[in-house]
């Protein structure tokens, strides 16, 4: 029997291809299926990493060999899970989170995934307790920027500042559906995207990488650099 002809929408062929491979992978765990319906039980925005993103960002933080990781923006926990889970025995990973509802859904399911001796959400605007860190001398081996977009330029900067030598930083949504194409478009979430973009290219800091995403989520894309 011949094979379906793909949809003429590349976006429900992207979706379609996603359910593909994530039949192809032990699916998600109870505490992360429960970490998703949390997220919608509250309210929350379903802007949670997908599955397959999970699975890069916990393979991406093994590669690192990261004992420490930094996750700015928490949502409802479902990336730190991901992400706590590579870390080796003894491995922290602290969360900043600037909504303190959404920070207490996400300490809930942590907890429910056995995870809370191994991460910290903390709750606050970022770019008021990123500089507490360097002052106490926190240094990450991996950081995840998957917050607000006006101010990732910013979070880039203190990501590098706080990061070893060889650490890995990986940056969400860094493509927005192509919006970041128009540098006068009205859209502040996109052009502080494209800000980062240029601000990742050009500094010399770092080693930078670019990969565009088309998925069950859409069109997107996701930035990743290494500490020099």
């Amino acid at each position: 029997m011949n094979a379906p002809a793909p949809s003429p929408d590349p976006l429900a062929t992207a979706a379609a291809v996603d359910n593909l491979l994530l039949g192809f992978l032990e699916p998600e765990d109870e505490p992360l299926r429960t970490a998703r319906r949390a997220i919608l039980d509250a309210g929350m925005p379903e802007i949670s990493i997908s599955p397959l993103e999970g699975r890069l960002l916990q393979l991406l933080v093994r590669l690192s060999g990261a004992q420490q990781v930094l996750e700015i923006g928490t949502l409802g926990g479902v990336a730190a899970i991901w992400m706590a889970r590579a870390l080796p025995a003894g491995g922290r990973l602290l969360s900043l989170e600037i909504d303190p509802g959404h920070a207490e859904v996400a300490r809930r399911s942590i907890a429910r995934a056995d995870l809370g001796d191994r991460i910290d959400v903390r709750v606050g605007r970022a770019l008021d307790l990123l500089p507490s860190l360097e002052q106490t001398g926190d240094r990450f081996g991996f950081v995840f920027i998957d917050a607000d977009k006006e101010p990732y330029a910013e979070y880039l900067d203190w990501s590098i500042r706080l990061a070893r030598p060889g650490a890995l930083i990986v940056a969400d949504n860094v493509v927005r559906a192509g919006r970041i194409l128009d540098p006068a478009a009205d859209d502040r979430s996109a052009l502080g995207v494209r800000r980062f973009n240029e601000a990742l290219a050009r500094d010399p800091r770092v080693e930078p990488a670019f990969v565009q995403t088309l998925g069950a989520r859409g069109h997107d894309g996701m930035a990743l650099a290494r500490v020099r």
